[in-house]
């Protein structure tokens, strides 16, 4: 017998960048490592309750094939004699969504589908757990992801899981959307086992979005006057320069070194330049 997976997850895609992703959380441990399935130019889908993991690459296939969001949950429990307590979520490339509920799962479960998301859960503590994470994601701005997880803060203020918490997940896909532009995941980050899991997913995928998102144009600035004196000062602080009066040369290897051994690559700018994102961060370094 599979696993019972009692969660809250939201699946959604914005048709318009190309992203498509779910954000889940649950008192399981390591819920990402079940839940979440999603392909670039394909759909994303949420498998829960007494999970079926196949419904993620099964689903996926079907989606691949031509089948919509209703009519690739309608195969999956067709082809699934237990699919009375399984719980699953699919939106599609074009953000058609579809949710399914077996009458065997444990109360509250249900889910809800809106503009370009479907929401679901199940042992919730309300049914405002699944409808203000939906609420959620059509009224906040941002990224895929930004809006996704939003909804997973906004179901766990309205009741959430009535077991607890433990971990959470998100996963986003975008073609070429990943780490250099080589792969199409933009986002894959899971908290496995956490008291605040949620608030835990925000934090290291504030991190995230600093070392790996792209760098905005009104934060790039020149390297000079006061700033340039701020700099040299922090890369001579935390190690990256022999001195706090360095030749031009050494004051651009320093940064260099800097950026490179903190994984900030995806945000170097042409010699003269630096993203003040990342200034702040090396202001920040070091100090408690």
């Amino acid at each position: 017998m599979n696993q019972i997976i009692a969660t809250f997850s939201i699946v959604g895609a914005d048709p318009e960048t190309g992203e498509i992703g779910v954000a889940v959380q649950s008192k399981f441990l390591g819920v990402g490592a079940v839940v979440p399935w999603a392909e670039a130019g394909v759909g994303a889908i949420a498998t829960q309750a007494f999970a079926n993991p196949m419904y993620g690459p099964d689903g996926l296939s079907y989606l691949k094939r031509g089948f919509d969001a209703q009519e690739t949950i309608d195969q999956l429990i067709n082809d699934d004699s237990g699919s009375a307590e399984r719980q699953v979520g699919v939106v599609d490339a074009k953000g058609n969504a579809a949710t399914f509920t077996g009458e065997k799962c444990y109360d509250w479960a249900g889910g809800v589908t809106g503009k370009h998301y479907a929401a679901q859960g199940n042992i919730l503590v309300n049914k405002e757990t699944v409808t203000e994470m939906g609420q959620a994601f059509e009224t906040s701005e941002g990224s895929l992801a930004d809006r996704l997880l939003e909804g997973l803060k906004a179901a766990q203020q309205a009741g959430g899981d009535s077991r607890g918490k433990q971990s959470a997940a998100i996963y986003v896909v975008k073609e070429k959307g990943g780490y250099g532009g080589l792969s199409d995941v933009s986002v894959n980050l899971r908290v496995d086992d956490h008291p605040e899991p949620i608030q835990e997913l925000e934090r290291i995928y504030k991190l995230h979005q600093l070392y790996f998102a792209e760098t905005k144009e009104d934060q790039v600035i020149r390297i000079e006057g006061e700033l340039k004196q701020e700099v040299m000062e922090n890369l001579y602080r935390v190690g990256y320069l022999k001195t706090q009066s360095p030749r031009h040369k050494e004051l651009y290897d320093g940064l260099r070194a800097f950026l490179h051994t903190e994984n900030f690559e995806e945000r170097e700018q042409k010699q003269g330049f630096i993203d003040l994102e990342v200034f702040e961060f090396l202001k920040q370094m070091n100090r408690s």
